[in-house]
């Protein structure tokens, strides 16, 4: 890094670029430079830095509090703790995936946070690229339109997830899933209603399940053209009973949802989504858990 005399004889906007762009360190006593600079925009820079700084306690305050079950676990000797995930329980079309994800212990990802509240696709692109570069190891699981209409939606997100733990390359000592408890599971596991919000693991695992199905509905866009699986990923949006009604139910349909049997001419099948699940961690107790 140049000395702080050296960069103050740049211009505002290549410092700008450097420590906000790029966001490198900011050297000692370049701060206070660029708040005693004369120079148009250097206090306005010194400003948004300030902010920067702000921002990044503030975030890292929020992935530490994100490791509440994770720190409590390692602490009793729990070293491979997996999250567990699953993406695809509503849609009309394709299959459900699991995540399942071991992270490094006191990990702290930035942006790492629940899928859905990751509206950027891209953004979510690259924290998948990044926890699958950073997972001590990391896996998925699918459960086939078929499964889904044979035993229903709820128990293929549940094979889903049995399957993305099986096929993790090193047994978990514990497990963390949202919401549910999975069969037959290796190791010890806790639910946790909303883990996907509470948990950095379970995060984790809901960012590999959701990207690795968005990719598997790509691929289903061009093999069935016209419904419009690359945006909607088979979830049932307005454009998507369009299609539905009009150029009828594919192969990729669920056929135990009522949009499709409607379509199908088929009576409506009476189903619960989710099972109750007295086991999981409710969101008002979860601190009481971390503790």
């Amino acid at each position: 890094m140049p000395s702080k005399e050296d960069l103050l004889r740049r211009s505002i906007p290549e410092l700008r670029e450097l420590f906000l762009g790029r966001r490198r360190p900011v050297p000692k006593g370049l701060l206070e430079a660029l708040e005693a600079d004369s120079r148009q925009g250097a206090q306005q820079l010194a400003n948004r830095i300030r902010n920067r700084y702000r921002s990044n306690r503030s975030e890292g305050q929020r992935l530490h509090t994100l490791l509440r079950f994770e720190i409590d676990l390692w602490a009793q000797g729990f070293s491979f703790v997996a999250g567990v995930d699953e993406a695809g329980m509503a849609p009309l079309a394709g299959p459900v995936v699991a995540g399942a994800v071991i992270l490094p212990q006191n990990y702290k990802l930035r942006g790492l946070n629940d899928s859905k509240k990751i509206l950027d696709q891209e953004m979510r692109d690259e924290l998948a690229a990044q926890i699958k570069q950073d997972a001590v190891c990391w896996s998925y699981g699918f459960a086939a339109v078929e499964e889904i209409d044979r035993i229903n939606i709820y128990h293929a997100g549940l094979l889903a997830m049995q399957r993305a733990v099986q096929a993790l390359r090193c047994c978990p000592d514990f497990v963390l899933v949202d919401a549910r408890k999975i069969p037959q599971c290796p190791a010890p596991q806790r639910g946790i209603v909303h883990g996907d919000a509470l948990s950095a693991s379970i995060a984790a695992a809901s960012i590999i399940a959701k990207t690795t199905r968005d990719a598997h509905m790509l691929e289903m866009d061009g093999l069935y053209q016209g419904y419009g699986f690359a945006s909607h990923k088979g979830y049932p949006t307005p454009e998507h009973c369009r299609a539905l009604k009009t150029l009828g139910a594919l192969p990729i349909h669920r056929r135990s949802f009522n949009r499709v049997r409607e379509v199908l001419g088929l009576d409506p099948i009476q189903t619960e989504l989710f099972e109750e699940n007295s086991d999981a961690i409710q969101p008002e107790h979860a601190a009481a858990h971390a503790n």
